[in-house]
């Protein structure tokens, strides 16, 4: 029977087993460029099947978070060669989740001349954390200009050529979590009457568009893309429309060929839907992200509802979480208070 400790073939990589390391921001990317605490944080969990780093920002406009790296320049791809190289090293395999944060994010977060930009002009409920003046309340994003639409399109795709140039795996398109590609994907916060507006087609433009032009360039066999269906999280909305949407979106990434869908699982009789019918309507390899433990990555994997599962807090306090999975071993429960502080506590202190 297939489980979690199946081998598996994800396009060119050959995983021993289907365990994800999923993408979790950590912010210990001081100024933006990956560091060695960094190396050593990913090394330390290099028994992964597969690492999904956490979400990385192809453009100065996406580093809408306080310490988080990105990947725009030589000095970046140069800190991300060492992590590469140190995970290689230990056996394991290893994509960059491309994240830009669009609306979600707070100017002195960005370096000098960035701006927050969106689909729309509509301002995020909530806070963003500053490092210089703490807590504050989420600006009105800039409404992107279509060719500011197209600059952020082409920096998905420099931010691909170079995580190749540093020695990535593949990369991993964020179209989760309320940023900037699901931004353009509802209703709620796209309200352009442009080509990348409007009705559903219009709506799912840039998404299906980005993921081409990327895998146009360095292969699709090498690129992922992350979504979460009726997600609510950073101030987004369900849609009447959601489901078809996604169902849409899975058919033309099934088309172009790419390497995976990760699927983000919330409580709801809607997302068990809508993730059921996306899993039927696309062909490829499936990652399912969403309070997992063993018997239940056992019972999605053997079911046919996933071929992978990812782990999230888990693996922060479990370096070794491969292992104790394995074994049936107790998990380390995960510090709250040190996900997003700079340094080594609570990042590469874990016992494993």
């Amino acid at each position: 029977m297939t489980d979690l400790f199946s081998p598996l073939t994800l396009g060119p990589l050959s995983l021993p087993h289907r365990i994800v390391m999923a993408p979790m921001t950590r912010s210990r990317a001081i100024g933006g460029t990956p560091n060695e605490l960094m190396a050593s944080y990913y090394r330390q969990r290099a028994s992964a099947g597969l690492i999904i780093t956490e979400g990385t920002a192809p453009h100065p406009d996406a580093l809408g978070y306080p310490r988080i790296p990105g990947i725009f320049d030589p000095v970046q791809v140069d800190g991300w060669r060492q992590i590469t190289e140190a995970v290689h090293a230990d056996g394991g395999r290893i994509v960059v989740q491309l994240m830009h944060t669009g609306r979600i994010g707070h100017p002195a977060n960005l370096p000098e001349g960035a701006r927050l930009l969106a689909p729309s002009a509509l301002t995020a409920e909530g806070m963003m954390y500053t490092d210089t003046e703490g807590p504050r309340p989420h600006p009105e994003p800039h409404a992107m200009t279509l060719e500011e639409v197209k600059e952020a399109q082409r920096s998905f795709v420099r931010a691909a050529q170079l995580a190749r140039d540093a020695g990535f795996d593949g990369v991993e398109l964020h179209g989760a979590n309320g940023y900037l590609i699901e931004q353009f994907i509802s209703p709620h916060t796209n309200r352009r009457n442009d080509a990348y507006g409007g009705d559903r087609a219009g709506r799912l433009r840039f998404a299906i568009e980005t993921a081409r032009e990327v895998a146009g360039a360095i292969g699709p066999d090498r690129v992922g893309i992350r979504l979460s269906p009726h997600n609510t999280f950073n101030d987004m909305r369900d849609f009447q429309d959601a489901e078809a949407s996604y169902i849409q979106l899975a058919k033309a990434f099934d088309d172009l060929g790419l390497l995976y869908l990760h699927l983000v699982q919330t409580p709801s009789a809607a997302a068990a839907s809508t993730i059921a019918a996306v899993r039927g309507a696309y062909g490829g390899h499936v990652i399912l992200n969403g309070g997992f433990d063993r018997k239940r990555a056992d019972e999605a994997i053997a079911s046919g509802q996933a071929d992978l599962v990812s782990f999230g807090r888990a693996f922060i306090a479990n370096p070794d979480l491969v292992q104790r999975l394995s074994e049936g071993s107790r998990l380390q429960a995960p510090d709250a208070n040190t996900f997003y502080t700079p340094g080594p506590e609570g990042y590469t202190d874990y016992a494993a």
